[in-house]
């Protein structure tokens, strides 16, 4: 019988990617949809949908019966929220998806990490984050996101040695329902400033470059039982970026400057206030979305490379064209 590759979080902007990636290579897919969610992109090219929740059990071993990859894409993707829902949703959904693969004998399950599980490391000069540097350190108050997302490997790496995880940095591409649509109308309202000087490299991949890596890690041999950083290595600066998105939206280049470590601390006081009056919004800005345009990029690939013969293709200026152009076609 041909592979059938089941994919959660298909709706999501990089599941959505591996299912086009793979209908595109003539493979089978299955993807568990919640009901209600719009699944339009996903009938359309192909997709056998299975309707489900993660924090149902039997759906979920529905969707996984026959798989020979199962593709976990699906997280609560905010930098904002209580640490319960995080939690209980991080813990319900992977132990429902463990032990489905376990029942169903799945031989292979491809989990989708994040880099964020590292923490906040202290390297040496010259040091890169690499597969083997110790996660979960120096995690911020608040900083929920991560911390689910760690939670979540502990509990996938018990289907070992079947289980091969990924872990991307900051994504981009088209299909992004989170921060495109932040980003876009921050710069037309000229509410974006430069964090620091600038000059910082960003850790910032194109989504069809990672769907690709996350392909090629599930496939491979050799992957069992490993993980993977699928990031940048670093193509463009920050002001380069910036200097990208406002001459593609025909706007001025943006002037403005606010030092790192003064933007951290007014994120800070913003979620302070937010939590203090226990507001379900987020806060205009935060730490996490300082500390991703404000950081250095300081992660490896070499072990993708050389384990995969993978590495990011899409150069910034096509990667940034094809999302607005997504972008602006959906409004």
């Amino acid at each position: 019988m041909d592979k059938l590759n089941v994919i959660t979080g298909a709706t999501g902007q990089l599941g959505s990617h591996i299912a086009e990636q793979l209908r595109t290579a003539g493979e089978r897919v299955r993807a568990l949809v919640r009901p209600g969610s719009d699944a339009s992109f996903l009938r359309n090219i192909g997709i056998d949908l299975a309707e489900g929740d993660l924090r149902d059990a039997a759906s979920v071993r529905r969707a996984c019966t026959g798989a020979t990859i199962v593709y976990n894409c699906a997280a609560k993707v905010s930098d904002w929220g209580k640490w319960s829902d995080f939690r209980d949703e991080a813990v319900a959904t992977t132990r429902n998806l463990v032990d489905a693969c376990r029942a169903e004998s799945v031989a292979r399950l491809l989990h989708v990490s994040s880099i964020s599980v590292y923490g906040h490391p202290k390297l040496a000069p010259g040091q890169l984050v690499t597969e083997t540097t110790p996660l979960g350190q120096e995690f911020w108050m608040w900083d929920y996101y991560p911390r689910a997302k760690l939670l979540a490997e502990e509990i996938v790496w018990e289907y070992k040695p079947n289980v091969t995880i990924v872990r991307p940095s900051w994504i981009y591409g088209p299909r992004d329902r989170v921060t495109i649509p932040r980003i876009v109308p921050a710069l037309q309202e000229k509410r974006v400033p430069i964090i620091g000087s600038g000059d910082n490299l960003l850790n910032i991949i194109y989504v069809g470059d990672v769907a690709a890596g996350v392909i090629a890690a599930a496939n491979h041999p050799n992957s069992v039982g490993q993980a993977y950083n699928l990031c940048s290595q670093g193509e463009i600066t920050q002001r380069q970026m910036v200097d990208t998105l406002t001459d593609a939206l025909g706007l001025p280049r943006i002037q403005k400057r606010v030092p790192y470590g003064l933007a951290l601390r007014f994120a800070f006081l913003k979620e302070f206030f937010a939590k203090l009056f226990f507001r379900k919004k987020p806060p205009t800005i935060t730490r996490r979305a300082i500390y991703l345009i404000g950081r250095p990029t300081l992660f490896s690939i070499d072990k993708a490379k050389s384990e995969l013969g993978w590495s990011p293709r899409v150069k910034i200026d096509e990667g940034v064209r094809r999302t607005l152009d997504w972008y602006f076609d959906r409004k």
